[in-house]
């Protein structure tokens, strides 16, 4: 039976997680689908894009950005369609890319959105590996990791938007030796085989550490940190002297509610990256480089038109599901790009 289109769902938060997020921090409501007044456009949610830094934003904590408040609707990256215009700027059936969140409908007035090409056949890979997870690779990898032929990269989260990406241009197109990390053998495996990775390794691994330390017999030389965690505890002692570490994700640690136990490490860390001289920089990809998106865009396209670099989706289907597929995804369970497609084209 077809939905109600009178109707705009949107899942809100309805409660701040207190460790992992759980089903009842969501709350699905319907309202009336909004009606665009003067300048403003109706925008219809096609894909919306799950991404782990949105579990930050649940927390009431300082952060890069201000955090959601309780009843907000979840904050997420959009592909949507134009479905009725009070925009000079803007037509019926145009495609854009945006932010709605979590919702079938959303009012806009044309801020912080970017036209996409209607014709093109997969908008999706505008909130993947020609959006904001490529772009923090892209940018990550080449400003801050500097690769250079010869050198070993690490690269976690292997299979993932932003992980596969890094590791891709690491291997193809600046001649380093790329080791994964992912989770499961079924994921190290499309890894090597289809992304063309060196060798992964399974962070599953009761001798994961060691499993690394094989992999990498001439030490880490780039290190992509997007997870932290056991993954980050391993890797230190490997990374050679000037070792360049981007840092755009502590995934491991977003769910924590404490500090975690065991012994004080920071003089280790401290000692580590003084005596190596090893470099670590975090930075927040449309803050610190949102001025080079253009630069990404048409260097990415073209990798792509030549078949240069492989991506992967995980489309789940249906609004409702997001909630299950984001408490998954923080569980290492997508396997790419996680999608919800909201309506089809």
């Amino acid at each position: 039976m077809p939905r109600n289109r009178a109707v705009n769902r949107r899942i809100v938060l309805n409660s701040r997680p207190f460790g992992a997020p759980m089903a009842e921090d969501f709350r699905l409501e319907e309202c009336a689908v909004p009606v665009p007044a003067t300048g403003q456009m109706l925008l219809r949610t096609l894909y919306l894009s799950l991404d782990p830094y949105i579990r930050t934003l649940m927390n009431d904590v300082p952060s890069y950005r201000a955090p959601m408040a309780i009843d907000e609707v979840m904050v997420g990256g959009t592909v949507s369609r134009v479905e009725a215009s009070q925009h000079p700027d803007y037509q019926p059936g145009e495609v854009v890319l945006g932010y709605s969140g979590w919702q079938d409908y959303e009012l806009s007035d044309g801020r912080n959105l970017t036209k996409i090409d209607s014709s093109m056949p997969h908008p999706s890979l505008h909130l993947g590996i020609l959006g904001m997870p490529g772009f923090t690779a892209y940018m990550g990898l080449l400003d801050i990791g500097h690769p250079k032929a010869g050198d070993t990269v690490v690269v976690p989260a292997a299979c993932g938007a932003v992980g596969s990406v890094a590791g891709q241009i690491a291997w193809l197109l600046k001649g380093c030796r790329v080791v994964g990390i992912a989770g499961g053998p079924d994921k190290c495996r499309y890894v090597v085989k289809e992304l063309g990775f060196d060798d992964c390794i399974d962070r599953h691994s009761a001798d994961f550490a060691n499993q690394l330390k094989v992999a990498c017999p001439k030490g880490i030389d780039v290190y992509f940190e997007s997870v932290g965690g056991a993954v980050f505890d391993a890797v230190l002692p490997l990374l050679n002297a000037s070792a360049r570490v981007p840092l755009c994700g502590l995934i491991a640690h977003y769910n924590d509610t404490e500090l975690p136990q065991g012994p004080d490490r920071l003089g280790l860390l401290m000692q580590t990256f003084l005596t190596k001289r090893i470099k670590m920089q975090g930075f927040i990809i449309s803050d610190d480089y949102g001025h080079r998106y253009d630069e990404f865009y048409q260097q990415m396209s073209s990798w792509l038109a030549a078949g240069r670099i492989k991506y992967r989706e995980d489309i789940v289907d249906g609004l409702d599901k997001a909630p299950e597929a984001f408490i998954g995804m923080l569980e290492g369970k997508n396997f790419g790009k996680l999608l919800v497609r909201i309506a089809h084209e």
